[in-house]
């Protein structure tokens, strides 16, 4: 019998689908990601390093909520350069600001009001 109940017990659960952990709403309607881009405050400045040569640094973005190191390896191939991501920032070589700002506000959906260009 208790076999019984612990497997109907697996199959409510399987039905129920995934939840989300901070909303508690089902994850396919979950909107806790688009508020937490809201809350985000962007940079996006231009760093000269040795030698001369120009960095686009990306910081503000929560390394928590966001995977930074994703949205770095597909801003390295929009914008077609290399770069890293570390410390909670992104650093692309050249310089890449405008090409950076309207990548987060067309594609990833960032609000414009949200990103500063320095």
């Amino acid at each position: 019998m208790k076999l019984l109940y612990i497997s109907m017990t697996m199959v409510a659960l399987s039905v129920m689908g995934e939840v989300c952990s901070t909303c508690g709403l089902p994850n396919d309607l979950c909107v806790c990601g688009e508020i937490e881009k809201e809350q985000q405050r962007i940079r996006i400045r231009l760093e000269t390093r040795k030698f001369g040569r120009s960095n686009t640094v990306v910081d503000g973005m929560e390394d928590k909520i966001t995977k930074i190191a994703d949205i770095a390896q597909k801003l390295k191939n929009y914008c077609a350069c290399g770069g890293t991501s570390k410390n909670g920032q992104i650093m692309l070589q050249g310089d890449h600001r405008d090409r950076v700002r309207e990548f987060l506000i067309k594609k990833m959906g960032y609000p414009e009001e949200n990103i500063e260009l320095q």
